[in-house]
């Protein structure tokens, strides 16, 4: 824990470059591959891992996490939390590659009130090819846009619901929408704005001439699965008996999720990440 302005701050981040399940062609639970939890007091971990393979289904050359947490030495600024992972050299069963992908959250939690900042600067997917196609990407890093005033929680801020309002709207006037995905997204409108979570993605659209269909930041390959890039959600808990600021907020970032389809099955989440440190 840290101490200033007569407040204590507990931290709290992790991250792991690779977990999940395979069931097909080889039933296999993948632990998290170096994985980084940050101590409550704060600090720096970091973990490192070369040359990962399963079967012929998914390697990487090297991998690598790392989480801190400290006071910032600014004058009036508060406590700053660094979560990052980078996979180097992935291969999903010759199909989806990619020479680097850097997931990275940076908060900092204020002096006074509880929302913190956010930022992805350095979150980037670096030769992403499917089927040896180029993945043209286009992201919006500043998807949340600056805190919202008064320590005003970001799920009810009006320019954070328009934006993933327009995400959701792509992804539903997409044609050959798969039935699942429109269930869920259907699912998810109507509580923009009126929940305490949000979930949507630093990528607003994903493009190229590889096999596949995109819709937004989803690519559906036939006969691979389906990929979710750059997967974002935010979620507010514990408000404050006066001001009702949520007192807890947790950001999530994965930057490939991947749900693997025959003949190949199974979920494996690629490059995540979470923050949600504490102020009392």
């Amino acid at each position: 824990m840290s101490e200033a302005n007569e407040r204590t701050h507990l931290y709290d981040a992790e991250a792991v470059v690779l977990s999940g399940q395979l069931d097909l062609p080889v039933s296999q639970t993948i632990a998290p591959q170096a994985h980084s939890q940050l101590p409550k007091k704060g600090g720096y971990v970091n973990q490192r891992l070369d040359s990962f393979r399963i079967e012929t289904v998914m390697s990487f050359s090297a991998a690598y996490s790392h989480v801190a947490g400290n006071r910032s030495p600014k004058p009036g600024r508060g406590w700053e939390t660094l979560t990052t992972t980078v996979v180097e050299g992935l291969n999903v069963m010759e199909v989806l590659t990619a020479d680097r992908v850097v997931g990275q959250t940076i908060t900092e939690h204020p002096l006074v009130g509880y929302v913190p900042t956010i930022s992805f600067l350095g979150t980037r997917f670096e030769n992403l090819r499917i089927a040896g196609h180029p993945v043209e990407l286009e992201i919006d890093p500043e998807i949340f846009g600056p805190k919202p005033a008064d320590d005003a929680p970001y799920t009810h801020d009006a320019g954070l619901i328009s934006r993933v309002s327009r995400q959701y709207d792509r992804i539903g006037s997409s044609k050959d929408l798969p039935a699942e995905l429109l269930e869920r997204y259907n699912r998810l409108s109507p509580t923009l704005g009126n929940s305490e979570a949000v979930e949507c993605s630093l990528v607003n659209r994903a493009s190229g001439f590889y096999p596949g269909m995109s819709f937004g930041h989803i690519i559906r390959v036939p006969g691979f699965g389906i990929i979710t890039l750059a997967k974002l959600t935010v979620k507010h808990e514990n408000p404050h008996e006066k001001t009702k600021a949520p007192k807890k907020t947790t950001f999530t970032l994965t930057m490939i999720d991947l749900q693997l389809g025959c003949p190949t099955s199974g979920h494996a989440p690629v490059g995540g990440g979470g923050s949600n440190g504490t102020t009392d």
